[in-house]
């Protein structure tokens, strides 16, 4: 989801029109047009007062939620199953998957120094 699609469904969720949500964060309703629809990225001072006023973080504000980035950046659908399947199991099982994910990563990298 793309950064003006956010920020809509968290002005949708809170019940604001664009103009109530430019008013509240002071700025004019055409660039809060402009950040919902055109994809203009808000700067720096204007994600501040987005994120306080949805009560998130600008990190989500830009990047989405976890589940979110990881369906971006991971390309490996079976994998990213894999990953939310281990997210559901408990601390102690999630533990030892990471130590061996972990083992294997080092694994590999002491591989390739040794080439």
């Amino acid at each position: 989801m793309s950064l003006g699609k956010r920020i809509q469904e968290l002005r949708k969720k809170a019940n604001l029109s664009q103009s109530e949500l430019a008013a509240k964060i002071d700025i004019s309703y055409p660039q809060m047009s402009r950040y919902e629809i055109k994809e203009v990225q808000p700067p720096a001072d204007v994600l501040k007062r987005l994120a306080d006023v949805f009560g998130v973080s600008i990190d989500y504000i830009v990047n989405g939620s976890l589940e979110q980035k990881a369906e971006r950046d991971i390309d490996d659908n079976e994998l990213l199953q894999q990953f939310k399947e281990v997210e559901q199991m408990e601390e102690e099982d999630k533990s030892t998957i990471k130590k061996l994910i972990d083992a294997f990563i080092t694994k590999k990298k002491v591989q390739k120094l040794a080439q």
